[in-house]
């Protein structure tokens, strides 16, 4: 869904170019006026001291920082063109939705072919519904194929704000040529069709949509929604059934709406107003960027659906998730905050909430929010691991494995598939509090319900137990079985490779131990356990002076403070006699 240049000076690709500078910096949620500055930065007193400190901040990808100082910069030069482009880029993508409606404002009026600022006007006419004005907007910005694709679905859904659904669909059907195409003109046709009243021609379009692509969660979920509005709960059922036969058994918002359905409940509208379509227009291809790496346009498509439509909880979701990825916890968290009470998708919105707060630091608060989501939740298997995912974190591993005893206990019998990675954690708690007869158990039980399907996840559970059971000198040939097997799944993983030479080591296999360990230093060359590891099986195979390099290379690379004294005493006097002595455990969770 990338847009194409058409080669003018201010085109779309420029426009994102300059987001990439900006992006997966700290994208604040919807921020509705200029007063609601971040209070962690402070404005400079000049033009060009807030013009370096909105470069600063770009380059360290904190995209609140650049909005506010972009601001500053363009009040002190309002017709700076590039500092307005900039801040134009930087407002839509931190959610300061009125900054970015008045820099586009004023980019259309320097440049008329500006398609970004066009089609920023054009949403912003739809949800004050000026259906005219907005279809003239998105006329006058679409360049390429991605942005063709974007105006003229958001065109459709502005014809029908205008009462005028023939223009509507024969806006869609202009989609042709591409198959990638078709599920985009279906879908949207029978939503307009639906919107419009017009429910058996509905029917037919949104079918054909569902048919194509039925593992799409948003195609799945609204052709139910619509079945069930039609009197065939039946139907809405298998729809929903074959999704969680064929896809995930345990989706949230799938598994509200079974629920609803089994209790003769009505499930709500997905797309009931213009707004609503228009926003699913947005939200759709945020996810389609999303699966083809380009998130920066997803970034902003997402704002803007939010924009339109606050109760997109997919949307919300899809967001944070974005926000988590670009390691902005802090936005993410208020993100999370927005998801509208009634989704289904609130519990696990709350759940990153607590999580966001404890790879924030705030421990205490983290905690507090978890034992509150519970305590509201009792029965809620995922908030009660996730307060044990929290314990575990921090290396609390006897009150990591209090919680995943109560998560356990709550399990059905027998326990879905889906559930493998809760036995995988408390049996890492387990093996943490010395508990090796239970660890063994939940960690082959993990092994027991994970499909072969899911080979990355099985080298995990794999790489965990086939070392600890060498830690032991327990089961050794079906513990390197295991380490093999799991460097055959990941092999592009060092840190199971480091695994596997080590397991060699602490067998005294030392030739083996090298072979293994030189290809997770190539994997992971700036690990400094790999690369002590690798010291250390130098210096039993009678390779010293390699053994010292890789010694001091592990010392420079920043080992943990336990394990540099350990670096030290090594570099100066070699090894210790027991084969294992002097060494760091290798991380035997995987990369």
């Amino acid at each position: 869904m990338r847009f194409k240049s058409d080669g003018r000076k201010h085109g779309v690709l420029r426009t994102l170019a300059l987001l990439a500078i900006l992006h997966a910096g700290s994208p604040a949620f919807a921020r509705d006026t200029a007063d609601a500055d971040d209070e962690r930065f402070v404005p400079a007193e000049s033009l060009e001291g807030n013009y370096l400190a909105a470069v600063v901040a770009g380059s360290a990808r904190d995209l609140s920082a650049a909005s506010l100082y972009l601001r500053e910069a363009i009040r002190n030069d309002p017709r700076n063109e590039e500092l307005l482009e900039r801040g134009f880029i930087a407002f839509l993508a931190d959610g300061s939705m009125r900054d970015s409606f008045r820099a586009a404002e004023q980019l259309v009026r320097n440049d008329p072919t500006n398609g970004l600022a066009q089609l920023v006007l054009g949403v912003r006419a739809i949800g004050q519904k000026q259906y005219g004005t907005a279809r003239r907007h998105f006329q006058r910005g679409g360049r390429g194929r991605a942005a063709d694709l974007t105006a003229t679905l958001l065109a459709a859904w502005a014809h029908q704000g205008s009462g005028q659904t023939k223009s509507a669909l024969d806006t869609v059907e202009r989609l042709r040529g591409e198959p990638s195409f078709d599920r985009f003109r279906d879908f949207h046709s029978g939503l307009i069709l639906d919107v419009a009243g017009r429910r058996k021609e509905a029917a037919r379009r949104l079918q054909a949509a569902y048919e194509a692509e039925k593992t799409n969660l948003r195609l799945v979920d609204l052709w139910a929604r619509f079945q069930a509005r039609q009197g065939d709960r039946k139907a809405a059922l298998a729809t929903l059934d074959e999704y969680e036969r064929t896809v995930r058994p345990d989706h949230p918002i799938v598994k509200a709406e079974r629920e609803r359905l089994l209790a003769d409940q009505p499930l709500p509208r997905g797309v009931a107003n213009v707004q609503e379509g228009a926003a699913e227009v947005l939200y759709g291809l945020a996810s389609a960027g999303i699966m083809q790496g380009d998130e920066a346009t997803a970034l902003l498509y997402l704002q803007l659906a939010v924009h339109l439509d606050p109760g997109h909880d997919l949307a919300v979701l899809t967001l944070g998730d974005i926000l988590e990825r670009a390691k902005q916890t802090a936005d993410a968290v208020e993100v999370y905050r927005k998801m509208p009470a009634t989704s289904a998708l609130k519990p696990v919105a709350d759940i990153q909430i607590g999580l966001g707060l404890e790879s924030l630091g705030r421990s205490e608060e983290a905690v507090k929010h978890m034992e509150a989501l519970i305590a509201a939740r009792p029965d809620d298997i995922d908030a009660i691991s996730a307060l044990g995912n929290i314990y575990r974190s921090r290396k609390q591993f006897a009150e990591a494995a209090a919680a995943y005893d109560k998560a356990v206990a709550k399990l059905p019998s027998p326990p879905e598939r889906s559930q493998w990675s809760l036995f995988y954690a408390r049996g890492i708690a387990y093996e943490r509090t010395k508990q090796w007869s239970k660890a063994e158990a939940d960690l082959r039980k993990a092994l027991e319900l994970l499909p072969e399907s899911l080979g990355r996840e099985r080298a995990l559970v794999l790489n965990y137990l086939g070392y600890s059971l060498v830690d032991q000198h327990m089961k050794l040939d079906e513990a390197l079985g295991m380490l093999r097997r799991a460097v055959e799944l990941r092999p592009r993983d060092g840190y199971i490779t480091d695994s596997l030479g080590w397991a060699f080591y602490r067998l005294g296999r030392f030739d083996e131990a090298v072979v293994e360990l030189e290809r997770a230093v190539e994997l992971r060359p700036a690990d400094p356990v790999i690369n002590d590891h690798l010291g250390d099986a130098y210096w039993r195979t009678g390779r010293e002076r390699e053994a010292r390099f890789q010694w001091n290379h592990a010392r420079d690379l920043g080992p943990e403070p336990e394990d540099k004294p350990k670096i030290l005493r090594k570099i100066e006097k070699g090894l210790d006699d027991g084969p294992s002595a002097n060494a760091a455990e290798p991380k035997k969770e995987g990369g």
